[in-house]
């Protein structure tokens, strides 16, 4: 399989052109600075050149702090660009898995949100990547959009990272516990989104590792996975957030997988088995 993988300098897109490229695939991985995909040009460029059977598209603009400030940005990073990937792929008869957000949910629901359930994005972020999958859908069934949460990798920045680097820092620390997700490893997450491609997927869905959280639990168990006390890590409300956030969150964004359990698809693991590997892979 030839892939294109859009943002490949991110911790998604680096570990799926390592999934890839075990798997035997022929891999284009295009970081930031090689393909600007809010450039129609560039993508066209690039994917009519690649010719790939499948275009994995992760580039985003994820500060979603900074989206409040200049949606414009907002918008063109996250949903016109993948305009651009849309009639690229459709141009060149590639599969497109574009990777969305459970930001696009107002986080107001008392269960998981499903598939189906009306998205309703509280932050320009969350707008911006919703623009963006209404883009994607354009294609129709050459098109997966997958839609993910709290990500964390070996490569790039995230919270456990965050959360190691703290701990080594302070005695104490403090994470929101009214805030609700599951937490997604791309180690596990890159083979599934393979198999999407591979298998030719359509339409919207979730993909997230098992096991409901909140920020102030997934911080102890990151702390107790390096060997500390998960005592040290209190909890503290949204509202006593210091300094607050300029973009809202939402206290709910827990993903229902329900599209790829109902057509058969393992389920990825728990989330505290692949913390523990990235935590050990991080500290050793």
């Amino acid at each position: 399989m030839r892939v294109l993988i859009t943002g490949a300098g991110g911790q998604l897109g680096t570990d799926l052109a390592l999934t890839c490229s075990a798997a035997g695939d022929e891999v284009a991985a295009y970081h930031r600075v090689q393909l600007d995909v809010t450039s129609r040009d560039d993508c066209l460029g690039a994917i009519m050149s690649v010719r790939p059977d499948v275009v994995f598209h992760t580039a985003a603009w994820t500060a979603v702090d900074a989206c409040e400030d200049d949606p414009t940005r907002a918008v063109l990073a996250n949903g016109l660009a993948v305009r651009w990937i849309v009639e690229a792929c459709h141009r060149g008869g590639a599969h497109l898995v574009h990777i969305s957000t459970d930001y696009v949910f107002d986080g107001e629901l008392d269960r998981p949100y499903d598939e189906w359930d009306e998205p309703n994005p509280q932050s320009v972020y969350g707008r911006s990547k919703l623009i963006g999958e209404r883009e994607a859908a354009a294609l129709g069934p050459a098109a997966a959009i997958v839609r993910t949460s709290w990500v964390n990798g070996q490569y790039g920045s995230n919270m456990v990272k965050t959360v190691l680097r703290l701990a080594e820092q302070h005695p104490s620390l403090a994470f929101v516990d009214d805030q609700h997700g599951c937490p997604t490893f791309t180690a596990d997450l890159a083979p599934l989104l393979r198999r999407i491609a591979l298998d030719r997927r359509s339409g919207v869905m979730h993909a997230t590792n098992q096991g409901a959280t909140t920020w102030h639990e997934f911080a102890q168990a990151v702390v107790a996975a390096m060997g500390k006390d998960p005592a040290m890590v209190a909890p503290i409300t949204t509202a006593e957030l210091q300094p607050p956030r300029p973009a809202p969150r939402p206290a709910n964004s827990v993903l229902d997988n329900a599209v790829l359990h109902q057509a058969g698809v393992r389920p990825l693991r728990d989330f505290h088995a692949p913390l523990t590997e990235l935590v050990r892979a991080l500290t050793e």
